[in-house]
């Protein structure tokens, strides 16, 4: 960077708002990095810190700013700490704040965040180190305490000092209380010299207390005397103090080596935490000066829209627009004094500073900036008693510097650019330089008062006017900005508002040359006709806007009646979908019920059948042992047998025709019996034997057969068993029995359905209610089987 590139710097005052940025980050070496910034001259690292600051300001808006309170500097602690030095408690400390602050910024920073930015990669570089800080925090209490948890050496060490001072100060308080010295001592106190506990004693009685004397008093009326019986407790905590020394030092020793086997990690995250500092400075000085990102451009062209001087009050600057680079390369800014031409100069060049150093500038969007090799300024009195230099020529020296440098990567910007010489001269000089310059390549700025200046603006391809806007009624500058209008010195007008008598006005307009005079009346006609063009251009921008409104309102409402059409037709799509999925499961639910009803009726039937041939089965042992112990007077006397009985033979009980076979004979001449599925016991004198020639010519029975239902059916039963059975399963049971028991006209059959949780009961009595057969129930009584079975009348 040349001298006069930074002298222009500071001619445009970027220093200022670099002191702003300081303001705004908190680390000391981010603030002198904030102040030791520069401008960069390739487009790519402009763009690279405005990506960084743009990040910035969308995460201050989104969480807040990462907190840089500890980020203090390390390096030295840190190469005395690799040389084997031991560090202290501050510098440990330090070093504690520093991770921490590593810490909470790892914890600031969203690794998942959908979208990445510029300064991902410094977060992400973060090494952070939780052990180590915790453990010098937990160790050192603060600069001048370490704590007790920091070793058990160092805690047993306190502990037995604790132990000792308590012994000391037992006996001195024995001492001062007893009332044998009482006279002796000056006070009642207890004290310190050289860290061993005294009591203060007269000096005329110093040999009724023995010890050892450790002060004298100014007037040496007080002896300090350490007691005999206090020495050795006295000279214990000495040893320990000496201990503790010991212990401390080898603690620091120990955490200055770990912070040394950290040493690269631990440097590296303080350049990474300053750096990100500076670059969320700039993003809070982004939001304090309510700026924006600027497009850079790489053709020279700035376009600036509603842009303020960041020095002044935001709340009282006036915006301004300014165009350069692209239909024209060179500006002429004409005006009276004090209207503004100068701040205009300085806003374009230092908004164009700041972009190129990273931040955002304070301006309306789609404003643009070009990236400069050089920006060469020009501004303001120079005028020098020391080097014995006029304005004039203070200002032809910085020219003559300007037009060494320049080139076509360069913004030139001159202020009063002539002045301080004879007119007619300084305008040709000023035409001379602004040429020279434009022929270099350059983009050219430049004030002047000079009428030339504004002609040569008028002629002059690729040259164009501006002037400061100026209120004639009032007398003061609006500070707006007008390009493409010359400006008018208004010294008349301002002249006659102020009272000065028309013959003198009119004497100094008869001085005036025809042709000033006809170029004055030019720029009052231009003046007038461009209040009338603002006016009609500002009730176009009114109806412009109006148009774009309706038309913004009649899209979204286009909009929104395409998204309703299309969430009527979704909603249409989806309910017809779920009439069918609903259709589909009720079918589903339809079809799977009346495969589980059949599963029912199935189980149910078997149920009944089985049922039934119990109670076939039941009668039938019924009629056994009513024929075997049914004993009429009138029955026959059985035969006795031809033979003994044996395995095998067929018997026949009396009362009972069904014939049994003998399955066993036991040694007391007990028969197994057995018919069908059906076994009994009977004694040989019991039964009647069916010898062979009447075996013959017997059929033999058929067996009873369960799985047959319609021989079942024909025969009901008195009884129904259905534990066990599920709710379901019992009704269609219970339903089958009442039927069969209807068909077989009984009048009283009984269900035995058990106590249990009462649940089977219930739904017995609810098929009975609803059965029209039914006549009446009840619960059973007592030898019936009470609340476990229901009796049933039937009609």
């Amino acid at each position: 960077m040349s001298e006069l590139f930074d002298k222009s710097i500071r001619t445009l005052e970027l220093p200022r708002v670099l002191q702003m940025l300081a303001d705004q980050a908190v680390s000391a070496e981010a603030k002198t990095r904030a102040l030791a910034v520069r401008p960069e001259t390739e487009p790519e690292e402009v763009l690279r810190l405005l990506d960084q600051t743009d990040a910035a300001r969308t995460m201050i808006g989104l969480r807040g700013s990462p907190s840089f309170s500890g980020v203090k500097p390390v390096a030295q602690a840190l190469d005395r700490a690799d040389r084997g030095g031991g560090l202290n408690t501050r510098e440990l400390l330090t070093i504690a704040d520093l991770l921490t602050a590593a810490r909470r910024a790892k914890e600031y920073f969203n690794a998942d965040a959908a979208e990445k930015t510029a300064i991902d990669h410094l977060f992400l570089s973060l090494h952070g180190n939780r052990y180590l800080e915790e453990k010098i925090k937990r160790c050192i209490v603060d600069e001048d305490t370490i704590a007790d948890a920091a070793s058990t050496e160092l805690a047993d060490i306190r502990r037995h000092m604790r132990a000792a001072q308590a012994k000391s100060r037992q006996i001195l308080q024995r001492i001062i209380s007893s009332p044998s010295y009482s006279k002796v001592l000056q006070e009642a106190i207890i004290t310190q010299r050289d860290g061993r506990f005294v009591v203060p004693v007269k000096a005329e009685h110093k040999g009724d207390l023995p010890g050892l004397v450790h002060d004298i008093s100014s007037t040496g009326a007080t002896l300090f005397v350490e007691p005999m019986g206090v020495v050795q407790a006295n000279n214990e905590y000495i040893e320990l103090e000496a201990k503790e020394q010991k212990e401390i030092e080898r603690i620091l020793a120990e955490l200055s080596a770990e912070a040394a086997a950290h040493r690269e990690d631990i440097q590296w995250d303080y350049d990474a935490l300053v750096h990100l500092d500076l670059i969320f400075a700039r993003g809070q000085l982004s939001y304090k000066m309510d700026a924006v990102r600027p497009e850079v451009r790489r053709d020279g062209a700035i376009r600036l829209r509603k842009a303020r001087h960041p020095l002044l009050d935001a709340k009282t600057a006036v915006p301004i627009d300014i165009e350069l680079g692209d239909a024209f390369d060179t500006l002429v800014i004409t005006g009276p004094n004090t209207g503004g031409k100068t701040v205009s100069l300085k806003t374009l060049g230092l908004l164009t500073l700041m972009a190129q150093c990273g931040l955002h500038i304070p301006a309306g969007d789609r404003s643009a900036v070009s990236v400069y090799r050089r920006v060469l300024a020009d501004i303001g009195d120079e005028q020098s008693i020391e080097q014995n230099l006029s304005t004039f020529s203070a200002h032809m020296v910085n020219i003559v510097a300007i037009l060494k440098e320049v080139d076509r990567q360069s913004l030139v910007l001159f202020d009063e650019l002539g002045a301080g010489t004879d007119p007619v001269e300084g305008a040709a000089l000023a035409i001379a330089v602004i040429q020279h310059v434009r022929a270099a390549g350059a983009r050219v700025a430049a004030t002047t008062h000079y009428a030339e200046l504004k002609s040569f603006a008028m002629t002059t391809a690729g040259v164009e006017n501006a002037s400061c806007e100026f209120d004639v009624e009032t007398l003061s500058p609006t500070y707006r900005l007008l390009i493409g209008i010359p400006g008018k010195s208004n010294a008349f007008a301002i002249s006659r508002r102020l009272g000065l008598p028309e013959e003198v006005i009119a004497a100094a307009q008869v001085q005036m040359s025809g042709e000033s005079v006809r170029f004055e009346d030019v720029l009052t006609q231009l003046e007038a006709k461009r209040q009338a063009l603002e006016k009609r251009e500002q009730e176009a921008d009114r109806l412009y806007r109006q148009r774009e409104e309706d038309a913004r309102k009649a899209r979204e409402f286009r909009q929104q009646m395409e998204r309703a059409k299309e969430n009527a037709r979704s909603r249409g799509e989806a309910e017809a979908k779920r009439i069918v999925r609903d259709a589909r499961s009720a079918a589903d639910q339809v079809f799977a019920q009346l495969d589980q009803m059949r599963k029912e009726q199935a189980k149910a039937e078997r149920a009944a059948n089985t049922n039934e041939a119990r109670a076939q089965l039941r009668r039938q042992l019924n009629e056994a042992e009513e024929a075997v112990t049914k004993h009429d007077a009138r029955q026959e006397p059985i035969p006795k047998p031809s033979r003994p009985i044996r395995v095998g033979d067929l018997v026949e009980i009396p009362g009972v025709r069904t014939p049994a076979e003998v399955v066993s004979v036991g040694k007391d001449g007990t028969l197994q019996l057995k018919s069908g599925i059906l076994k009994m016991k009977a004694k040989a004198n019991e039964v009647r034997l069916i010898e062979e020639d009447e075996r013959a010519a017997r059929k033999p029975s058929a067996p009873v057969r369960q799985s047959a239902p319609r021989q079942l059916r024909t025969s009901a039963s008195r009884e129904l068993d259905i534990r066990g059975l599920e709710t379901l399963e019992a009704e269609a049971v219970v339903e089958n029995f009442l039927s069969a028991a209807v068909m077989g006209r009984l009048e009283t059959v009984t269900i035995i359905h058990g106590k249990g949780t009462g649940a089977l009961r219930k739904a017995v009595h609810d098929i009975l209610r609803r059965n029209k057969a039914v006549k009446s129930f009840r619960l059973g009584v007592y030898g019936e089987g009470e609340s476990g079975v229901t009796v049933v009348t039937l009609k």
